[in-house]
């Protein structure tokens, strides 16, 4: 009880703990969920978000959202209904401690952590994920926490918060850092689940990387003037901030490349927390990005910041070239593409339309859909006081076309005082929901998810 009047009475103190951001307190199922609409028989899966979902706050002042445990969010849908909703901490050590169950079995590297960021299907195993040293947590299909995983003894450090799955080959690839590596390390596990490839790339500084991109043949790597400092009075916790005299520059390594292949290009000072996705072709690099000129300045309190905008980066790296194309002035976030296109050109991208100043309730006013072939955007916006996350596109087939699907997200409804799952056509985003799944509770501002269909 004493974190529920922390969290109501702390709201104006530290906005991380108040509003559409303030963490729940149980877990729950619910079945047979109510349905405005209709869900299209061709989802059969489960959508999956993870965000940052504290146990309990010591220093409700000192609290930032990023240090929250991991909580998953999933909603299943099959034959047309929402069968169930489930919300799950990730029982990490801490975390099984603090609801007093028993520590699970597993291994542990140099850092535990309930993973908060992101959840991803590989190789028959659901894990969820996080950056900074820490190993994936396993979750079974009802979303309890099986334990940590290391690729079956194959992971050397911990893993990532952002993967790419090539379609092509179906392996897994992140870029792995921790605040300790003088190095950040470019993973590559194979269909059965190891990791085949590692390669050790020398940094300095200790740059956030929170993200990376793929191409058919190439790995970048964005290595910012966003950083850690390690503290001066606790070592053990560092602190990342915008460092102004850390050069920025993009890494292309080529995939079967070691370090020494690495090509650095100096690009002016920016941030990338996330991309959308990449190609080549020609010998040419283009990605499509969420690009900051700072963040995490200090110069802006709470939730505000500086904007993010879509750009598209064409890269020579013969040449030693980056070229910059703004491709809106809307602040945006979370962009994603039909998972099927990764790696390849793309004609459609998806993003959130992100509000600006401290007093914003949550991250999302709207879901955009851009067609990057044309230059245009839809934009289906969300009704005052609500709030949409990252919206997830799903095929309507294997083979359908580009954006031929849905697009499923999380939205608070400030009607119902709760949480819908809406199930947009991608075809006609600006149209609004062809479903709204209505959860019975409020599911709290959360980072990224995944569609994680079923296997029959």
């Amino acid at each position: 009880m004493a974190d529920d009047a922390v969290r109501a009475g702390t709201g104006d103190a530290n906005p991380w703990l108040g509003g559409l951001f303030a963490p729940v307190r149980e877990e729950i199922t619910a079945v047979d969920l109510p349905v405005t609409g209709r869900v299209p028989d061709a989802l059969r899966g489960r959508y999956l978000r993870n965000g940052p979902n504290p146990v309990h706050v010591e220093d409700p002042a000192a609290y930032v959202w990023f240090s929250g445990e991991g909580m998953v969010h999933g909603v299943r849908l099959r034959d047309g209904r929402a069968t169930w909703y489930r919300n799950r901490w990730v029982r990490s050590d801490a975390v099984a401690r603090q609801l007093g169950e028993k520590v699970l079995h597993g291994p542990r590297h140099l850092v535990d952590f309930a993973p908060n960021t992101h959840v991803q299907q590989f190789a028959g195993h659901l894990l969820t994920l996080v950056e900074g040293g820490a190993l994936p947590y396993e979750l079974d299909s009802q979303l309890d926490t099986v334990g940590p995983y290391d690729f079956h003894g194959t992971l050397p450090g911990g893993l990532a918060a952002h993967t790419v799955i090539d379609p092509a080959t179906g392996e897994l690839h992140a870029v792995a850092y921790c605040p300790a590596w003088p190095y950040v390390q470019y993973l590559v596990a194979g269909t059965d689940g190891c990791v085949r490839r590692h390669v050790d790339v020398p940094v300095t500084g200790r740059p956030m990387m929170h993200d990376f991109s793929l191409t058919a043949h190439h790995v970048l790597l964005y290595d910012l003037p966003v950083a850690f400092a390690l503290d001066r009075v606790d070592p053990s916790a560092p602190r990342f901030g915008w460092d102004p005299d850390r050069p920025a520059r993009l890494g292309v390594l080529p995939r079967e490349g070691d370090a020494r292949d690495v090509r650095w290009l100096e690009i002016d000072p920016c941030f990338v927390h996330h991309a959308m996705n990449a190609h080549e072709r020609d010998g040419l690099i283009t990605v499509h990005l969420a690009r900051y000129e700072r963040l995490f300045d200090g110069t802006r309190k709470g939730r505000d910041k500086q904007p993010a905008h879509l750009e598209r980066w064409t890269v020579d790296p013969t040449a030693g070239t980056v070229l910059r194309s703004r491709l809106d002035d809307r602040a945006v976030e979370f962009p994603r593409v039909d998972p099927r296109r990764l790696t390849a050109e793309h004609r459609y991208g998806y993003a959130v339309h992100e509000p600006l100043g401290e007093d914003r309730g949550g991250f999302g006013v709207g879901l955009l859909k851009y067609d990057l072939e044309r230059g245009t955007c839809d934009e289906w916006p969300v009704p005052p006081g609500g709030d949409v996350g990252e919206g997830v596109f799903v095929p309507a087939a294997p083979e359908a076309a580009e954006d031929d699907g849905w697009v499923l997200a999380y939205a608070f409804d400030p009607e119902r005082g709760a949480t819908d799952l809406l199930v947009l056509a991608a075809r006609d985003l600006a149209a609004g929901p062809v479903a709204r799944v209505h959860l019975p509770v409020r599911v709290p501002v959360g980072a990224h998810g995944n569609w994680i269909p079923d296997l029959g």
